[in-house]
C-alpha cells in the first residue's frame, strides 16, 4: 500500500474525502509565486531582518543620529547598509567622537557611521599609527581624508606606501618612475598629514605619469624625488596633460632654461602649485606692465621663483609709490631695482627705511642714496652692525674719499674679515693703489693671479645671465664655442701625442729609465682623460645651446 493512502486513513474520514487537502496549482498556470517573507542573511551585520524590519530600523537609526546632533541633508545614509541594531550605532558614534571628530565633522561626511568598527576603522587607524601618524593626528586626518576609513589595508594603503618609500620587495614589479621614490621614513608621516588623499592615489596612475613627466622631460634628478615629496606631495595628484605639462612650457617659454627649472622645481616644488591662467600669466603681465624688461624675466624668475605665486600686482604698485616717495627712485630705476633683486617686492619697508638711514646719517646724500640703491638693491638686506664695521673699516684704515664707495656700493655685500682686510693687506703691501671692484670681485685664484702679474689690467664685468643657454663669461664673444672647444681638444692631443712618441723613443731604455717612463704614462694617461673631458663637454655644451 503506498504510503500516502495510508496516511489518509490514519486522519480519517474528512481527509479522505480530500476537505483537508489544500488546493494546488496547476503547474501550467503563469501567475508569479510572491517574493519571499525573509532575503538572505546580510554579510555584514549577519542579523536577519525582513523588509519591513529593516524600513523600522532605518528609520529608528536616522532618528537616532538626529537626536546625536549629526545631519544627512545629502541623503548620503540612504542608499548604503547601516546596522540594524542601535547598540551598534551608539558604539561607532562613540568611537569617532573619542577619536577626535565632532558631530558636524560627522554630519559633513555621514558614511563615516556606515564603516564598521572591527573591519574598516580600526585597521586602518592601526595602521596609519604604525607608519608614524600621532594618536593626536588621527581626528585631523580623518577629518581630512574620511574616505581612507572605506580603504583596504592591504589592498588600497600599503601599494601606495610601498611606492612611496620605494620599499617593494620585488623592485621589478615597482614602474621605473617610481624606483626613485625614496621618501625618508621619517618624513612619511608629515607627507601623509600634509596630504592625505595621496592614500587614494594609484601608484601605476597618476603618481607614475607626474614622476615620469618630471625625471624625463623635465630633467629632475631621481635622487630628488624624495625630498619633493616630502616638502610638497600634492603634485603626486596632479594631472600632467593639464597642469604640470602646461605650466613648465610657460616658464620654459619665457626664456628660462628647461635644466634652470628643474633645479628650481628640485628646490621649490610648491612653485607647481600656482595656476597658470589665475596666477603664473598675470604676475607675469603684471612685471611688463611695471617696466620689467621681457629679456630680463628668466633672470628675475630664476633668482625668486615665488615671485610667480605672489599677489604681485598689488605688492609692486606698493612698492613703487614707496620708493618714489621715500628715496625719490623713478618708476624705471624703480624696475631696474626689481631686476637686480626681486625680492624687493616682498621686503618689509621698515627694514629699508633703517637701512636708508643709515646711510643718510653718514653723510650720504639722498640723491646718491638712490643710485647705491639702484645700482646695488642688495644693500638693503643687509644687517646694520656689518655695515658699520664695514664702513668703519673703508674711512679709518683705507682712508679712501665715498666717491669710491658711492661708484662701487657692492663694497658692502663683501664679508670683511674673509675678503676685504686679507685683500687689502696684499694690496697695501705691494703698494698697489686700484680700484675695490678690482680687488674684490674675483676669485682667489684670479687675485692670486693679479698679485703676481707686472701689471694691472682693467677692470672686467662679471657674469651675465644669458636668455635660453648657458652662463656666458666676459671675453666668450671673441671665439665661438666650437672654435673654442676645437684648440683647446687639439692643444691637448698634440701634447698627447708629444709625450707618446717621447714614450716610445725612450722604450730602450725601459730598465734604466723606469720611473721617468712611468712618469710619462702617468702624463699620457692625465691628457687623453682631460681630451676625453674637453670632448664631452663640447658635445654637452653644444646641445645644451641648441636647446
Amino acid at each position: 500500500m503506498f504510503p500516502l493512502v495510508r496516511s489518509l486513513r490514519r486522519l480519517g474520514p474528512a481527509a479522505a474525502d480530500g476537505r483537508l487537502l489544500l488546493p494546488v496549482a496547476p503547474l501550467s498556470s503563469k501567475a508569479a509565486a510572491p517574493p519571499p517573507e525573509y532575503e538572505m542573511p546580510s554579510v555584514t551585520w549577519g542579523v536577519i531582518q525582513g523588509r519591513k524590519e529593516r524600513l523600522v530600523s532605518r528609520v529608528l537609526a536616522l532618528d537616532f543620529l538626529r537626536s546625536a546632533g549629526v545631519s544627512d541633508p545629502a541623503g548620503e545614509l540612504e542608499a548604503v547598509e547601516l546596522p540594524s541594531s542601535l547598540e551598534v550605532l551608539q558604539e561607532r558614534l562613540d568611537f569617532l567622537l573619542r577619536l577626535g571628530l565632532s558631530t558636524d565633522d560627522l554630519s559633513a561626511y555621514p558614511l563615516l557611521l556606515a564603516c564598521s568598527l572591527r573591519k574598516n576603522a580600526i585597521p586602518v587607524l592601526s595602521y596609519l599609527e604604525k607608519l608614524g601618524v600621532t594618536r593626536a593626528r588621527l581626528a585631523a586626518f580623518v577629518r581630512a581624508y574620511p574616505a581612507c576609513l572605506h580603504a583596504s589595508v592591504a589592498v588600497d594603503l600599503t601599494p601606495v606606501v610601498k611606492s612611496l618609500r620605494g620599499l617593494d620587495v620585488d623592485r621589478q614589479d615597482l614602474p621605473r618612475s617610481l624606483r626613485g621614490l625614496d621618501v625618508d621614513r621619517q618624513d612619511l608621516p608629515r607627507v601623509l598629514e600634509r596630504y592625505p588623499d595621496i592614500l587614494g592615489l594609484k601608484p601605476d596612475g597618476t603618481i607614475s605619469t607626474s614622476v615620469a613627466y618630471l625625471v624625463g622631460i623635465v630633467g629632475v634628478a631621481p635622487r630628488d624625488i624624495g625630498p619633493m615629496v616630502t616638502h610638497f606631495p600634492f603634485f603626486l595628484g596632479m594631472r600632467v596633460g593639464t597642469t604640470i605639462k602646461p605650466l613648465c612650457e610657460y616658464i620654459t617659454s619665457l626664456g628660462l632654461p628647461m635644466r634652470i627649472l628643474a633645479r628650481i622645481l628640485e628646490k621649490r616644488p610648491y612653485i607647481l602649485g600656482y595656476d597658470l591662467e589665475e596666477t603664473v600669466k598675470p604676475n607675469v603681465e603684471a612685471l611688463l606692465s611695471f617696466g620689467i624688461r621681457k629679456e630680463m624675466l628668466p633672470l628675475v624668475i630664476a633668482q625668486y621663483p615665488p615671485i610667480l605665486g605672489l599677489p604681485l600686482k598689488t605688492k609692486l604698485a606698493a612698492q613703487q609709490y614707496f620708493f618714489n616717495l621715500k628715496l625719490q627712485i623713478d618708476p624705471d630705476a624703480f624696475a631696474c631695482a626689481i631686476e637686480k633683486l626681486p625680492q624687493l617686492v616682498s621686503l618689509h619697508q621698515n627694514i629699508i627705511l633703517k637701512l636708508v638711514e643709515f646711510l643718510r646719517g653718514r653723510g650720504i646724500s639722498n640723491e646718491d642714496v638712490a643710485r647705491m640703491v639702484v645700482r646695488c638693491p642688495q644693500i638693503l638686506l643687509l644687517r646694520m652692525e656689518l655695515m658699520k664695521n664695514s664702513l668703519y673699516f673703508f674711512k679709518s684704515e683705507m682712508k679712501r674719499p665715498i666717491s669710491e664707495l658711492l661708484d662701487y656700493p657692492e663694497y658692502f655685500t663683501y664679508s670683511l674679515e674673509s675678503r676685504i682686510k686679507p685683500r687689502y693687506m696684499r694690496v697695501s703691501t705691494k703698494g698697489i693703489r686700484c680700484s675695490l671692484d678690482w680687488f674684490l670681485n674675483c676669485s682667489d685664484q684670479r687675485f692670486e693671479e693679479r698679485m703676481k702679474g707686472d701689471f694691472i689690467e682693467g677692470d672686467a664685468p662679471g657674469p651675465s645671465f644669458t636668455t635660453g643657454g648657458k652662463l656666458q663669461m666676459p671675453g666668450s664673444q671673441l671665439v665661438s664655442d666650437d672654435d673654442n672647444a676645437e684648440s683647446i681638444l687639439n692643444c691637448k692631443m698634440k701634447k698627447a701625442l708629444a709625450l707618446m712618441e717621447h714614450s716610445h723613443t725612450n722604450r730602450g731604455h725601459w730598465s734604466a729609465g723606469l720611473s721617468n717612463s712611468s712618469k710619462g704614462l702617468t702624463k699620457v694617461a692625465d691628457v687623453l682623460r682631460d681630451s676625453l673631458w674637453a670632448l664631452v663637454m663640447c658635445d654637452f655644451e653644444t646641445k645644451t645651446g641648441d636647446s
